[in-house]
Order: C-alpha cells, then sequence, then structure tokens
C-alpha cells in the first residue's frame, strides 16, 4: 500500500468514524426530546458512516493479508482507535434511545 493509499484509508477511518459518533449523539439529543423518527434516522445515517469506516478498514486489511504491510503510525493507531469509539458509542446510542422509548411509552 503506497504512502498516499495509507492517508486515504486513515483518514477515511477517522473522518467517516467521527461522522457516526456526532450522528450517534444527535440521535440521543433527538430521542431525549421525543422525536424518534429523527433518532431512528440519525441512528441509520451512523450506520452508513460505520459502514464506510469499514470499507476503508477493509481495504487496509486486503492489502497487509496480500502481503502490503503498512507502517504502523501514531495516526494510523488514532484512526482504529476513533473507529472503535465510534462503533462502541453508536451501539450505546441505540440503547439509550430504547430507554427513552420505554420513558415515552409510560
Amino acid at each position: 500500500m503506497d504512502e498516499q493509499e495509507n492517508m486515504e484509508a486513515v483518514m477515511g477511518l477517522i473522518m467517516y468514524g467521527g461522522n457516526a459518533k456526532s450522528d450517534a449523539m444527535e440521535a440521543i439529543a433527538a430521542a431525549k426530546k421525543g422525536d424518534f423518527e429523527l433518532a431512528d434516522q440519525k441512528l441509520k445515517d451512523a450506520d452508513t458512516s460505520l459502514s464506510q469506516a469499514h470499507e476503508s478498514q477493509t481495504g487496509m486489511l486486503t492489502k497487509e493479508a496480500q502481503g502490503e504491510h503498512m507502517d504502523v503510525t501514531l495516526l494510523a493507531v488514532h484512526s482504529q482507535d476513533h473507529l472503535m469509539t465510534a462503533i462502541a458509542f453508536k451501539d450505546l446510542a441505540t440503547e439509550i434511545i430504547d430507554l427513552y422509548r420505554r420513558l415515552d411509552e409510560k
């Protein structure tokens, strides 16, 4: 994997992971206000961003499996951390929104 491809993949993880986390936070805020339609849409948006991030990650993993090793930089580690945090945050947002739904039903 050349340096340009590596940088694009790493930045994709950071960008799409950040978008997913922001969408998940907006979903929680919408649910808190009782707007579950918007909350659901924001969770879908977060899933879309996570799918895009996974595409970047899969590209990196495929190249690695093919013997094209990349240098592990602090930026690469940060990008993986960013993605994993976004995944965890989206999962937690789903649970929080479910709780808001239950409260709203009562």
